[in-house]
């Protein structure tokens, strides 16, 4: 069994599958999407922890149960219809009767000047993480059209000074424009020329031709994309949304494949990448068991 991807979803199905005494191997390239976040919350017993701390403690859970970790790209993997042809980077050829995919999203930052040295300390992309820690503060949506109106509407739960800074048209549909303005979101529709900000702490949106919009933190809607490709190249379908269509423990339409966390279809939060872990772990080990002659065949009706 080889799981592609080393974060919460990853080493939880790593680690049900080792407690089911399977041979497992996670590969993991070492750039997790939340790298740069000091704490992740939302997570019961674990809020505030860094997220590189939660990956640590999860790899050494899962050294009694022999499970093998590797810091290492997985270069290809092809699919038999029996079982999968896995190549590392390394160029070593594996073999595996089951692959689950759990190499996550990366975030695409607005091309501003600023926010790349603010990531994770005061620019966000999701505030159910990160809202309560800038709550009754002044907060920026960088985006445009009904995702950067919902986003704002969403903020205005943690704070009443909300603005959205378009960086162009905002291409908000009017109905959206008078829920803003109900609430009180001004739309700054002028060219960002950079984020000032002091030690990763923002101060200001600096805009072309306007006044600056003063920020204490800046929350983004722009997109995202899979981490690696492997799915794609694999056959798997895609929903509208650009996530692995998968059922509700992670099998996707190629037989043996998985596809969990934040490269699937659930909400991106730690705590349900870990959940999707853990179901798909459960489900390839029934897999593996009925594989074996090991499942109870339904009754004949």
């Amino acid at each position: 069994m080889i799981i592609v991807g080393g974060g919460p979803a990853g080493l939880s199905a790593a680690l049900l599958l080792g407690r089911c005494r399977r041979r497992v191997l996670v590969c993991d390239a070492g750039q997790p999407r939340n790298a740069a976040a000091r704490e992740l919350h939302g997570y019961f017993t674990r809020d505030g922890t860094p997220p590189l701390e939660l990956l640590e403690i999860g790899r050494r859970e899962l050294r009694q149960y022999g499970v093998e970790f590797r810091q290492v790209t997985v270069a290809d993997v092809t699919s038999t219809g029996e079982s999968f042809h896995v190549r590392l980077e390394t160029g070593e050829q594996l073999q595996a009767r089951k692959v689950l995919l759990a190499t996550g999203v990366r975030d695409h930052l607005p091309e501003v000047e600023g926010i790349g040295d603010c990531y994770g300390v005061s620019v966000h992309h999701c505030p159910y993480c990160d809202g309560w820690e800038v709550r009754d503060r002044a907060l920026a949506v960088i985006g445009r059209g009904a995702s950067a109106a919902g986003l704002a509407l969403s903020l205005t739960t943690w704070s009443d000074r909300v603005v959205i800074c378009s960086n162009g048209r905002a291409r908000i549909p009017p109905q959206n424009r008078a829920q803003l303005d109900a609430h009180g979101v001004a739309v700054v529709e002028h060219v960002i020329e950079r984020l000032e900000h002091a030690d990763g702490r923002a101060q200001r949106l600096i805009v072309r031709g306007g006044s600056p919009v003063p920020c204490d933190a800046v929350f983004f809607s722009t997109s995202q994309s899979p981490q690696c490709d492997l799915a794609h190249r694999l056959g798997c379908e895609f929903t509208r949304k650009g996530t692995v269509k998968t059922d509700h423990l992670g099998q996707t339409c190629v037989p043996g494949l998985y596809v969990v966390g934040d490269a699937s279809r659930d909400m991106q939060f730690v705590i349900v990448a870990a959940a999707e872990g853990a179901k798909a772990g459960v489900a390839i080990n029934k897999a593996l068991q009925a594989r074996a002659g090991l499942a109870v065949a339904p009754a004949q009706s």
